[in-house]
Formats: C-alpha cells, sequence, structure tokens
C-alpha cells in the first residue's frame, strides 16, 4: 500500500486523459476548495457511489496522557468531518481487502 499525493494524482490524471497537468491541478484545486468552503459552512457533500462529507460534533471526553495516566486531560466537543462510503466504494473496498 502506498501514499498517493495530489501531485501523483495529478499526473495520473493528466496522462490518462492527455491534459495538461496545470489544468488538472487548477481543477483538483478548484474542487478541494469548494468541498472546504461546503463544509466549512455546515453543508453535506453527497457523491452517488462514492459517499458522503459531512460536520459531525464529537462530545467532550477524557483523555489520558501516555507519559503521566494518572492525570486526566478533558478534551473539549468539537465539530469534525465524517466521510461514509458509498455502496460501490464499499464493495470494491472489501473486494480489495480480501
Amino acid at each position: 500500500m502506498s501514499t498517493i499525493t495530489k501531485k501523483k494524482l495529478i499526473q495520473t490524471i493528466s496522462q490518462a486523459r492527455g491534459v495538461h497537468p496545470n489544468d488538472v491541478r487548477n481543477v483538483i484545486q478548484s474542487f478541494l476548495d469548494a468541498m472546504t468552503d461546503c463544509l466549512s459552512k455546515g453543508d453535506r457533500l453527497e457523491f452517488r457511489d462514492f459517499g458522503v462529507f459531512e460536520i459531525v460534533k464529537r462530545k467532550q471526553k477524557i483523555g489520558r496522557n501516555p507519559k503521566n495516566a494518572g492525570v486526566p486531560i478533558v478534551i473539549p466537543a468539537r465539530p469534525a468531518v465524517k466521510f461514509t462510503p458509498g455502496k460501490k466504494m464499499k464493495k470494491l473496498i472489501e473486494k480489495e481487502v480480501r
């Protein structure tokens, strides 16, 4: 398993579609910016067969410092991005993992 960076993704799409890498970079960056803007406004992003991105509220909880387990640390409630994969992605991932 390897890590795919934005740069590598741009190269892959550019070669597969015969589009200049700068054009692909601009589209990908615009897409990511639009996603970030939507999520920061509290909107839910749904992409059929891919998945859903949404903001959820994480509850306050008590954590432990590994160096001093006797001292509890309060982790405050906070918003977080949650991703739920779609049916098609779930099936593909389950097939690949086995």
